[in-house]
């Protein structure tokens, strides 16, 4: 169905103002801004900005949409033949091969991250982003094997597959934190997606495989 030319200028309007703000947080920091700076500088009212965006944080992460069940969609993608486990190191690792942004490996990556350490409360909803991550890609695990309710593996497995993920990011904002380029980055993340894989018990890389017909 083709957008309307509403829906456009709302969408629009809410990338705008999105943008403002991030340039200014990146400028003076998350803490030192005001929603009402923000407005005055999109030109348009307080109210508006909160009705695109209901808390100041999330001016500020806005494009972590989709993020919530970015695992979980590369477990339901995954090919017959390949575990959840595989599938999520597979895809990670194309996206480091490709220096892709949605893995940080972007010029201005590591600014944008010094913003979020400097800012107690960017930093708190990130650890609640990565608890809805596991959550979420606990319940696929437990759609995909057909576990009941009370079956804990699926939520180990979840941190296992997780603590990929997590590590990954975690070691790739420190590297563009030190202000190393994007592609010298993707090399020795490659590596390092093995050795995590390797880490990684046959048990979790065996997990959630799916059926050949």
């Amino acid at each position: 169905m083709a957008e309307g030319l509403r829906e456009r200028k709302k969408r629009q309007t809410r990338q705008y103002i999105s943008d403002v703000a991030t340039g200014m947080f990146l400028e003076r920091g998350f803490d030192a801004v005001t929603i009402t700076e923000i407005a005055e500088a999109a030109e348009v009212s307080v109210n508006t900005v909160y009705n695109y965006f209901p808390a100041k944080e999330d001016l500020f992460l806005d494009r972590s949409e989709g993020i919530v069940d970015r695992l979980s969609r590369f477990v339901r993608g995954r090919p017959a033949g390949e575990s959840a486990a595989g599938a999520v190191l597979r895809e990670l690792r194309e996206e480091v091969e490709a220096v892709s942004p949605r893995v940080g490996l972007m010029e201005g990556y590591g600014r944008f991250m010094r913003v979020v350490h400097g800012a107690p409360t960017l930093k708190a909803r990130l650890w609640y982003l990565q608890q809805d991550i596991h959550l979420n890609l606990e319940e696929t695990l437990r759609e995909e094997t057909g576990a009941a309710a009370g079956d804990p593996l699926p939520g180990l497995m979840a941190g296992q597959i997780g603590w990929v993920h997590q590590s990954l990011m975690g070691w790739i904002t420190q590297q563009m934190l030190d202000g190393r380029k994007p592609a010298e980055v993707s090399r020795e993340a490659l590596g390092l997606l093995d050795e995590m894989a390797d880490l990684l018990g046959e048990k979790v890389l065996n997990y959630a495989v799916r059926a050949t017909d």
